[in-house]
């Protein structure tokens, strides 16, 4: 297959594998999501959602989590680690979200994306899983599996995630980059596959009868 052919045989096999694309993070909102899209880095979502009752049960919303101590979201957060770091973004994008948004999650690329804690890939989950924009977030699933199956030879997530959205359809990006995560996930992991012994390497790269 050349990298079209493979492209549409990817698209065609996950929507096989998972039709249905939930949203791992447990949240109720733009904003609990927002925070947990934030806690998740260098994080796992199951990790994650062990950890936000407690911190949305102190505070789900801009305007209580901005008058929370940082000390206090930083000991309920620790388990995701970086816990300095993201208990401090917290507690002061809220307080922005207060004072320059009226207490919501902007709908806007660069307004997240100026949010402390908040980078390109956080902006695009919370545009695409919150606001249903088309966005294709590249993690260290998608980054490792796009290589993998010669979809990019991006050397950053940045010209991984360009070279993506000329492959794929705009309109299939959202569900996209989930599907793939949970490929990555299920089976062609980093350590579990080289690129050959997964069920899906070995349907991509098979030979032409």
């Amino acid at each position: 297959m050349n990298k079209k052919e493979r492209a549409a045989y990817v698209l065609h096999r996950l929507e096989q594998l998972y039709p249905e694309t939930p949203i791992p993070l447990d949240h109720s909102d733009p904003y609990t999501l927002l925070i947990a899209v934030l806690l998740s880095a260098q994080c796992t979502d199951a990790r994650v959602n062990t950890v936000t009752p407690a911190l949305f049960q102190l505070a789900n919303n801009p305007h209580d989590m901005s008058r929370v101590p940082v000390e206090k979201v930083r000991e309920i957060i620790r388990p995701c680690g970086l816990s300095p770091r993201k208990s401090a973004a917290i507690v002061e994008l809220s307080r922005l979200l207060v004072e320059n948004h009226n207490g919501e999650v902007p709908q806007d690329f660069a307004a997240l994306e100026e949010l402390p804690g908040v980078g390109h890939k956080t902006a695009s989950v919370v545009m695409a899983q919150a606001f249903g924009v088309p966005a294709f977030p590249v993690d260290t699933h998608i980054h490792r599996l796009a290589k993998r199956w010669k979809l990019s030879s991006g050397k950053s997530v940045e010209q991984t995630e360009a070279d993506l959205k000329k492959l794929f359809p705009r309109e299939k990006w959202n569900k996209l980059h989930l599907q793939i995560i949970f490929a990555g996930r299920e089976y062609c992991s980093a350590r579990g596959c080289n690129g050959k012994t997964c069920m899906l390497c070995q349907e991509i790269f098979a030979p032409k009868a």
